[in-house]
């Protein structure tokens, strides 16, 4: 056989393999809305039957269209959270497929960054792209340009209705118009839309609860006497036959109400009131009154924050019962303030909810400082402490040297991994430095944990108390006690006391002992 013979023969079997090449094409569609799918042909169907005609238009490169459908009726293209997008990914992952077809490129995706996500799977599996209406390959650097450019406009255009829509909503609220949300207690959404209508049993509710603010003016008993009646939370019905609230009314739901200006028919748009399309329910002297009432008792210019009342135990009290923590407060009875911790449970649901309810502050801070002067004077106590402690540091150290060692650990994968990472030039796509910077984020995090189990482990190697140690500090609690000022105390609490329970049912308290604190407190002696 001559030269030519064996070239033309060679040709003759490279054109049968493509002619004999199956290419299996799977049509993605996409709709945002799910408006008008209901139709017997929607916009999906559309976008199929044109994919479905350039497939096969392209039947001599043996083109065909899978039978699998993958259809997001109802998903934004703004992230990839869609059902069929995902399971089309796994087709392609499982080299089922070969190539992909869209109606335009917005529909298999609007952001730029998920979009490049999405090419790098197909460049990894060898599935090329392929929009109806915009034709590229995405195998050229131009083809990948031209959709980078086309999917910035997508972007923008998204960008642009979410302006608008916000715009929109904002000027429809200025205008006094009910925009959505969760119906409010007192109203009824009208079912035309678009305004709040009074509901006359509900609107009662609320007065009710104004009322009885003006009458007590606390919102502790408020609750108590709304628990008592049976006062609920608005309930509605969602469009999926869900039904919501119609729960007892917790204490911050209480404050929303007596503070949402709906009921004196405005709305609040942010921080300011405009006139609004509803029927007031509050009139205006008692709205007027209960805020006034409001101030006052919320108006402790931050002594809250600088625990200017000496909560000793603040953040470390807890209710045994309801194992809820017990918040600091107080009441004036003639001129004299009256300290006492309160369970919050009992604070926020009313005094039945909880068999604890509240305890005097002076006797349950008495009682654990007392126990504080105890180690000073018990040897066994202070011994059971002191040993307790080392147990701790003991199984600590454990706990940090094998932290320790994962770290390290992952430290090694994480640099291999951006190693060759940084040196496969093969994919030049955003998904890649993306993945890059991640790694190089997670490995900045690794090796700040990693010095500080350094930092703790030297600390634990560190000399550790004893009994006489601590016996030997505490011995002049008193004297060092006395001097302090109330910052200081405090200090000196969170310092030795880890935890503290009060069972209100037997009275009895029962202090947790920081080892680590009675540690640091014996080192600075």
């Amino acid at each position: 056989m001559s030269k030519n013979s064996m070239l033309r023969a060679a040709a003759s079997r490279t054109n049968v393999a493509v002619e004999n090449r199956i290419i299996r094409c799977a049509i993605y569609t996409r709709k945002s809305t799910e408006e008008g799918l209901q139709q017997e042909f929607n916009s999906l169907d559309a976008q199929r039957e044109s994919s479905e005609a350039f497939i096969a238009s392209q039947k001599h490169e043996g083109w065909q269209v899978i039978t699998d459908h993958f259809d997001d009726g109802g998903y934004t293209g703004g992230n990839m959270d869609r059902p069929a997008l995902k399971r089309l990914l796994t087709a392609i992952e499982e080299r089922k497929v070969d190539c992909i077809v869209v109606y335009k490129v917005d529909r298999l995706s609007r952001s730029l960054l998920d979009f490049a996500r999405i090419i790098e799977v197909f460049d990894r599996n060898g599935v090329s792209f392929v929009a109806v209406t915009q034709q590229f390959n995405t195998t050229s650097s131009l083809g990948r340009l031209t959709l980078n450019i086309l999917l910035s406009f997508a972007q923008f255009e998204r960008e642009i209705i979410s302006e608008r829509t916000r715009d929109k909503m904002s000027a429809a609220r200025k205008k006094g118009k009910w925009i959505g949300g969760n119906p409010v207690l007192g109203y009824d959404i009208d079912p035309k839309g678009g305004r709040l209508v009074v509901n006359p049993e509900e609107a009662e509710v609320v007065r009710t609860i104004f009322g009885l603010y003006l009458e007590h003016g606390s919102l502790l008993p408020v609750l108590q006497e709304a628990e008592r009646r049976g006062l609920l939370t608005k309930q509605w019905t969602t469009k999926d036959g869900r039904v919501r609230g119609g729960q007892r009314i917790a204490k911050g739901t209480m404050h929303g109400i007596l503070t949402n200006a709906i009921y004196t028919g405005m709305v609040d748009h942010k921080g300011s009131l405009y006139p609004g399309e509803h029927e007031r329910i509050v009139d205006q002297n008692t709205w007027d009154r209960v805020h006034e009432t409001l101030r006052r008792n919320t108006g402790d210019n931050g002594a809250s924050l600088k625990n200017k009342f000496g909560a000793l135990l603040r953040g470390l009290l807890f209710c045994v019962p309801c194992g809820t923590p017990m918040i600091h407060t107080y009441t004036m009875r003639n001129a004299k303030r009256y300290r006492y911790y309160v369970c919050y449970n009992a604070q926020q649901k009313g005094w039945t909810n909880c068999e604890t309810k509240s305890v005097s502050a002076h006797a349950i801070e008495s009682a654990v400082l007392d126990s504080v002067r105890r180690i000073g004077t018990d040897p066994k106590l202070a011994e059971a402490v002191a040993t307790e402690a080392l147990d701790n540091v003991a199984r600590r150290r454990n706990e940090v040297d094998h932290e320790s060692e994962t770290q390290r650990r992952c430290l090694r994968q994480l640099n291999q991994n951006l190693a060759r990472e940084a040196a496969d030039t093969s994919v030049d796509s955003g998904a890649r430095f993306e993945r890059m910077a991640s790694m190089q984020r997670e490995i900045e995090a690794n090796e700040h944990r990693a010095a500080d189990l350094a930092a703790e482990r030297a600390y634990l190697n560190t000399d550790h108390i004893n009994a006489d140690d601590l016996r030997s500090m505490l011995a002049e609690f008193d004297a060092i006690w006395t001097s302090m000022t109330i910052k200081e105390q405090e200090q000196m609490i969170h310092l030795l006391v880890a935890k503290v329970g009060y069972d209100g049912r037997t009275g009895k308290v029962t202090v947790n002992f920081s080892n680590a604190g009675a540690k640091e407190l014996c080192q600075g002696n």
